[in-house]
């Protein structure tokens, strides 16, 4: 049967594999949900056609139908664009690092988990599922809240009792899989009957999928970033459809005269006196007829109000006004760039450290399907890198100084920004460049062809020139 949304009503939890999924289904989110709004404002596609008039949509429906002034895909981007996960750390374990960045790539989380970090902070929430494949490799797939739903068990936040992922094929055929502690119930594609599922172990005995909360609070649902700013970009769309109607109606001299006589058709229809042209000449016969022009209308009201609520949504997004070209389009330098943006680097940074717990779950997750003893290694880390954009000089300066406090050469390397595959290839660099040292020095020491160091050498040669003029002179004198 296929169960659509809100389907489940039982009183009380699932009992079954198809009331799991009839209950999971329910907490998808529907066309009109938030979720999706949220999604279509960061794409661009909200575009309302908010004139003040319905007249005026009426004639300008066609004309702005494609119009767009959206910044929604800024604010998210200009985050998500500072987050990349660099490593993971396991205090006493130097493998694991290793280990882990083999996961990762294996999985192609890259590029990937970006993605995860992206729909977390559009939608609330993200996810991401840990599965092996044939070959018995762990792989790490993203998952998005429109396909996955979860179920956390009472009194948690984090530990999740049961999840399912509802998709749909190419060919249009639906499938569905649910997991939970105990099995794995698989509805394959194209099955109408969920019933007719397959049920399996679970060989984890845990749910393999990590959930990407976005400003989690201890109640309440995920917050979505764009939450604050959507009703600030529904009044700056307002406003500027406002300003390009102004300008299309009444940004242009409209020309009046009077006292002439309004001429009119056999149907009654008044007939346009003048066809006005910049090479056409307005005369009228009738010394009573007077010639004028109405001023165009002043735009500048609709840019200074659009300025004021571009500057609330700096505000509330914690995005720098630079980025807005706020002022009008200079953008700061030195210092400055650095205090204007603390706002961002500090949002970025309380976003790292909400996915980072779960990026760490995510590696837990792929050594409990290898087997491995570091399924529980709750001391494990993810390592980002630096958010904060400086200027090449200022970051290496800062590292230098950070080199006289005897902070390790391979941490200074990280924080320069080099890659583990790079801070990896240093070492073998530096095991190389010692052994060809230690080759050198079994050469022994080669002669000084140097033409300074000879020259020094002849000089030191002879004799000392001193007072000795004077000796030769004095006895001279005695022997006279």
């Amino acid at each position: 049967m296929i169960v659509p949304p809100g389907g489940y009503s039982a009183i009380g939890p699932p009992d079954s594999p198809v009331q799991w999924l009839a209950y999971l289904h329910s907490k998808l989110p529907g066309l009109g949900s938030p979720v999706m709004r949220f999604a279509d404002y960061y794409e661009g596609q909200q575009q309302k056609l908010a004139f003040s008039q319905m007249r005026y949509k009426d004639a300008f429906r066609e004309v702005f139908a494609d119009w767009r002034d959206n910044f929604c895909g800024m604010i998210i981007d200009s985050a998500n664009e500072r987050m990349h996960v660099d490593a993971f750390s396991l205090p006493g374990d130097s493998g694991t690092d290793r280990d882990a960045r083999g996961f990762w790539q294996r999985s192609s989380m890259d590029a990937m988990s970006t993605s995860v970090h992206l729909d977390a902070m559009i939608q609330g929430v993200a996810f991401a599922k840990v599965w092996p494949n044939e070959a018995g490799e762990p792989t790490i797939t993203p998952a998005s809240v429109e396909r996955m739903s979860v179920q956390y068990k009472a009194g948690s936040l984090v530990e999740i009792e049961a999840a399912a992922e509802f998709n749909t094929d190419s060919w249009g055929r639906f499938g569905a899989t649910l997991w939970t502690e105990k099995f794995v119930y698989e509805v394959p594609f194209g099955e109408t009957d969920w019933e007719n599922g397959k049920l399996s172990r679970n060989p984890l005995r845990m749910v393999p999928v990590v959930a990407f909360n976005n400003r989690s609070r201890i109640l309440g649902d995920p917050f979505s970033d764009l939450a604050n700013c959507i009703p600030i970009q529904d009044a700056i769309n307002k406003t500027i459809m406002d300003a390009l109607t102004a300008s299309e109606m009444a940004a242009f001299p409209q020309r009046f005269v009077t006292g002439l006589e309004i001429q009119e058709d056999a149907n009654g229809v008044p007939i346009e006196p003048f066809r006005v042209a910049v090479d056409k000449i307005l005369q009228a016969e009738d010394p009573q007829a007077r010639f004028g022009s109405f001023p165009a209308a002043d735009l500048g009201n609709y840019v200074t109000l659009v300025s004021m609520l571009v500057q609330h949504l700096s505000s509330v997004s914690r995005l720098p006004s630079h980025y807005f070209l706020v002022n009008g389009g200079s953008s700061p330098s030195g210092e400055s760039i650095i205090s204007a943006e603390a706002g961002l680097v500090a949002k970025v940074r309380e976003r790292m450290l909400h996915f980072g717990e779960a990026w760490e779950r995510v590696i837990r997750l792929c050594f409990a399907i290898k087997g491995d003893k570091r399924k529980d290694a709750y001391a494990l880390e993810t390592v980002w890198k630096d958010p904060e954009y400086r200027t090449e000089a200022q970051h290496i300066d800062a590292l230098l100084k950070l080199r006289q406090l005897n902070v390790p050469e391979e941490q200074l390397w990280s924080d320069a920004g080099y890659s583990s595959a790079q801070i990896e290839s240093f070492r073998e660099m530096r095991k190389e460049d010692a052994k060809a040292a230690a080759e050198v020095q079994k050469i022994g020491p080669q002669p000084q062809h140097d033409p300074a160091a000879l020259e020094a050498k002849k000089a030191a040669s002879k004799p000392p020139q001193g007072n000795s003029g004077n000796v030769s002179r004095k006895l001279h004198e005695v022997k006279k």
